[in-house]
């Protein structure tokens, strides 16, 4: 059997709170355009007959970009690609001097703000005007607006687009759950707690996560249960670069406490400072693992390498019944300023969203529900797949507007610099939960200080 899944508007239009305006600059323009001209937005731009070369720096392990503009390319045999891959850390570290130096047509964007304010990033005021972007749920788009300055984020112009909408939640092997008696998901936080202290009694490892080199995966982990303590309003005021925002706060504290006796409970693999994305991806896949803190953009694959025995359900409440939260954010991609081909860059990201292949791509291939119009047609699920899960989780977090952003995009530098060595640290016992939250706190104030 199978089902089209799908989030009517109102539910879609709360995914990230809030309804904000897109602009109406001409197509393609560097600065909102109060009064465009009507022979201005004619017509929409495209990618013409003529033979274009798009140049695009993504990130590597991730099918998505590729099948998108396989097909593209299939679809606009003018259009070819030359694709860059760099892992997220590396982009993240590298973002300003690529789009300074080399800068491509399309790109994987970590942190926007810095972007924006340096001027790398085209505005996208116009193309959404011209694509109708201003027709689709705000809150869709709300992430990758900016303020002028690029100093606040969640308003103002657009600066980026996403190829899907993703979101995170915890991944389970259905066949270890059975050997410790867990027949459906955790209700409760405690319930959680519960199940990972039967998993390491019978010899599984309770937790599959990547924590090594520059990118601190426990994040992850962390994120979630910050949003089982406390509501995600003021952490999204963090990440958008509030005025007075801090993570330093009580119910992060118990999050960030609680993460800590999952570390010293030894719910982690032991080498798990070692453990990259990919190394961790290959040891659940192969059972190494009862539960994994990731995002949905793995649903597709899990479907293959894991046909039917793997589940997955939202981080649950710290109190039964309590609404759930999750990071939930677009996979967003930028277009340079000093993009040879914005147009034909501006054209893809529209495709994406609209095209009924690139949608079933970005579903079955993405395992993300697809940008666009709240009631643009879906393509088929079947019931028993991972896909559907995460999909039906995605409306459940619209239900109870509980959607954030990944608290490593606050900053620039805050993933590489912050996150992931006090991550580090605690996990080998070389920082205490106050203390990380307190330098986190510290970096942030000095980064968004000299932002």
């Amino acid at each position: 059997m199978s089902r089209r899944i799908r989030w009517n508007g109102a539910a879609l239009a709360v995914v990230m709170g809030g309804a904000l305006a897109a602009g109406c600059g001409a197509p393609g323009g560097d600065a909102p355009q109060p009064e465009a001209t009507s022979a201005s937005l004619s017509a929409a731009p495209t990618c013409g007959t003529a033979p274009v070369t798009l140049n695009a720096y993504i990130e590597t392990g991730f099918p998505l970009p590729k099948e998108l503009s396989t097909e593209f390319s299939k679809q606009y045999p003018n259009v070819k690609w030359n694709i860059r891959e760099d892992q997220f850390a590396v982009i993240t570290q590298n973002a300003p001097r690529v789009l300074a130096d080399d800068p491509p047509d399309l790109m994987r964007l970590p942190q926007v703000s810095e972007l924006v304010k340096n001027n790398l990033l085209k505005n996208l005021d116009g193309y959404a005007k011209a694509f109708g972007w201003d027709s689709w749920p705000a809150s869709q788009l709300e992430q990758m607006r900016l303020a002028p300055g690029g100093k606040t984020r969640g308003e103002g112009s657009l600066y980026a687009m996403g190829l899907n909408f993703s979101m995170t939640g915890v991944f389970y092997n259905k066949k270890l759950a059975a050997k410790i008696g867990m027949t459906s998901p955790p209700a409760t936080l405690a319930e959680l707690d519960d199940a990972l202290a039967k998993a390491k009694d019978a010899g599984i490892t309770p937790i599959a996560q990547f924590n090594g080199g520059a990118t601190g995966g426990l994040a992850f982990p962390l994120q979630d249960l910050m949003a089982a303590y406390g509501p995600p309003g003021p952490i999204n005021e963090w990440i958008y670069q509030k005025p007075g925002a801090t993570i330093d706060t009580p119910s992060n504290l118990q999050a960030t406490r609680h993460l800590e006796k999952w570390i010293k409970a030894g719910y982690f693999w032991k080498d798990v400072n070692a453990v990259d994305y990919a190394t961790m991806m290959s040891r659940f896949i192969k059972g190494d693992g009862l539960f994994s803190f990731n995002g949905d953009w793995e649903s597709g694959n899990l479907d293959k390498q894991m046909p039917g025995d793997v589940g997955f359900f939202l981080m649950p409440p710290a109190q039964q019944g309590g609404k759930q939260a999750a990071m939930s954010a677009p996979l967003t991609y930028g277009i340079s300023s000093r993009a040879k081909n914005a147009d034909c860059a501006a054209f893809f990201l529209n495709w994406v969203a609209t095209d009924p292949k690139a949608r079933e791509i970005g579903v079955k291939v993405g395992g993300s529900h697809p940008m666009g119009l709240a009631d643009a047609p879906m393509p088929e699920v079947a019931d028993d797949t991972v896909t559907a899960s995460t999909l039906a989780a995605g409306a459940k977090i619209a239900e109870d507007n509980g959607a954030m952003d990944f608290i490593a995009n606050a900053t620039g530098a805050i993933y590489a610099k912050s996150w992931t060595p006090q991550l580090q640290k605690l996990v080998a016992g070389q920082q205490t939960p106050e203390e990380l939250l307190k330098s986190v706190q510290s970096d942030y104030t000095s980064q968004v200080g000299g932002s």
